[in-house]
């Protein structure tokens, strides 16, 4: 089922695109266009389907992508480091969690929570000495860097922080206060 044809006008305007474009990318005449919009004329099924096919194909090149959101001050540690590291670095950052690397592969990830769990059950053991290695949580899901944001919503609400990669590489953090950039920007 197309959406309704007053859709068009809509979102050719909100995509900042001329009658004439639409009507060249879509093989029809400016005329049927403006005709299309203003309710004077009814086009064909096949003609509305290619008209829709092409605003959503535009919307969707013009959406929000993770690599958009996405902080790219990126704050890591390496699984070989101690907890006393990564309390230094989360609290001189004010972060809430940070990926855990060996080396440069993504083996996990550390939370403030992780960081309150650990003190409060070994409050009798030196936590200077533990390695985040022994205390790191699995990695959070890792997304392409134009993986539409709006996609990212309900994932990052479940996980608690998605990392943006770029050709395989991790580049970026995305948490839950990043998705309200979403709203700013639409």
């Amino acid at each position: 089922m197309l959406p309704r044809l007053d859709y068009i006008k809509q979102a050719r305007l909100k995509l900042g695109v001329t009658q004439k474009k639409l009507a060249i990318l879509c093989g029809i005449s400016t005329s049927m266009v403006n005709q299309i919009e203003s309710g004077r004329c009814k086009p064909s099924y096949d003609t509305a389907k290619r008209i829709f096919e092409i605003l959503l194909s535009m919307e969707s090149d013009a959406s929000i992508k993770a690599g958009d959101i996405c902080n790219r001050d990126l704050i890591t540690i390496q699984s070989e480091e101690s907890l006393s590291i990564a309390i230094l670095k989360m609290r001189d950052h004010s972060i809430s969690q940070m990926p855990v690397f060996n080396g440069t592969r993504l083996v996990g990830i550390l939370t403030e929570d992780d960081l309150a769990k650990i003190m409060i059950e070994n409050n009798d053991k030196d936590i200077h000495l533990v390695k985040i290695g022994s205390v790191m949580e699995p990695p959070p899901p890792l997304v392409d860097e134009s993986t539409p944001a709006k996609a990212l919503v309900s994932l990052v609400r479940f996980a608690k922080c998605v990392l943006v990669s770029e050709q395989g590489n991790v580049i970026g953090i995305i948490t839950l206060t990043d998705t309200l950039k979403i709203v700013e920007l639409t």
